[in-house]
């Protein structure tokens, strides 16, 4: 028996376990006029926890492939919505990275519709924010590559490219970085949107993890445009060029350059701007602690040290903090620059 509907949009739902397996029985039929409703009711009834559990567990995800492939383009979208509706769930995201969807899935990203572009790019963000899911994507990330060089219009897009892109190189940057990784995200760092300024300067932070990627930041110089990221409005944007300026003056070529373009003074200026509320003091404690370990690296060049010595008390102010990470990150560095054979 069917409950009354009165969308005409949306199937007839059965009543209780024969909902979701009616449901997916109905996607089985050639008329995309049958198909389409039955997606629209299957996407209504994922926002119950156990009609979601009853799809993942019931082997129903399978049946899924076929319609991502479908010619009709409407079909593909609300196939890619009903997956973006499942991967809010841990059980969803699971059960998708099991199956036999990703090939198929990841196809879409040049799909005509943006819609289902943008469904299977919220996918695919989802997946990598588990180990299991980014480790999963490794094989796509030529192909995110290619799709963020060819997105320029839609910003919803390219930060979800971005914030995918940085997951999975947080596990691996190589990819990425055998991909023109460096180059292109130091593009969007100088992106007039924020959003985009902060996820390409948060995956070029996993890109100068490794040695290579430190030699390429330096080869392609990012680190100018970088340290006039330090001085943006946005918080988070701040933090994560100062990551990746941490993690470059790890080099001689890094420190070099960044002595050069007078990054001591700003980094100092970071560290002296005052923060009376504690929710702005956690929201900054990163950029903070960035700032304090790129100085740290600084103070191994001669240069670094005497600029540095002339400037420990404010050094020796953060070292007397509260929080014991900036208080010990403070002491590392003033043990640095005052450290004599």
């Amino acid at each position: 028996m069917a409950a009354a509907v009165t969308d005409l949009d949306r199937a007839p739902v059965a009543f209780g376990r024969w909902a979701v397996p009616q449901l997916f029985s109905e996607l089985q039929q050639p008329e995309a006029a049958r198909r389409l409703p039955a997606l629209a009711s299957l996407c209504d009834l994922m926002h119950d926890p156990e009609r979601l559990y009853e799809t993942v567990n019931g082997g129903f995800l399978e049946q899924l492939k076929v319609l991502l492939q479908d010619e009709d383009p409407s079909v593909r979208r609300k196939t890619c919505e009903l997956l973006h509706l499942l991967t809010a769930h841990s059980i969803g995201r699971r059960a998708l990275l099991a199956s036999s969807l990703l090939p198929p899935l990841s196809e879409l990203l040049d799909d005509s519709s943006s819609s289902c572009r943008r469904n299977v790019l919220q996918v695919l963000n989802r997946l990598a924010e588990l180990p299991a899911g980014a480790a999963a994507l490794l094989t796509l990330v030529p192909k995110l590559m290619l799709t963020l060089r060819q997105e320029e219009e839609d910003e919803e897009e390219e930060e979800l490219l971005l914030s995918t892109l940085s997951c999975c190189s947080k596990l691996n940057a190589l990819p990425a970085l055998a991909s023109d990784g460096v180059s292109l995200l130091g593009h969007k760092l100088s992106h007039s949107s924020p959003n985009i300024r902060r996820e390409a300067a948060a995956a070029m932070m996993e890109l100068s993890v490794p040695l290579d990627g430190k030699r390429q930041v330096c080869e392609l110089q990012v680190l100018p445009v970088l340290v006039g990221l330090l001085q943006d409005e946005d918080v988070e944007v701040q933090t994560n060029a100062a990551g990746v300026i941490m993690n470059t003056v790890i080099i001689t070529a890094g420190k070099l350059q960044c002595l050069d373009l007078h990054v001591i003074p700003v980094l100092l200026q970071l560290l002296s701007e005052k923060q009376e509320k504690e929710e702005e003091r956690r929201r900054r404690k990163a950029l903070v602690l960035y700032s304090l370990r790129a100085l740290t690296a600084l103070a191994e060049a001669p240069v670094g040290r005497r600029l540095l010595l002339e400037q420990l008390p404010v050094l020796v102010r953060r070292s007397e903090e509260e929080d014991q990470d900036i208080q010990q990150a403070a002491q590392t560095a003033i043990g640095v620059i005052t450290w004599t054979p």
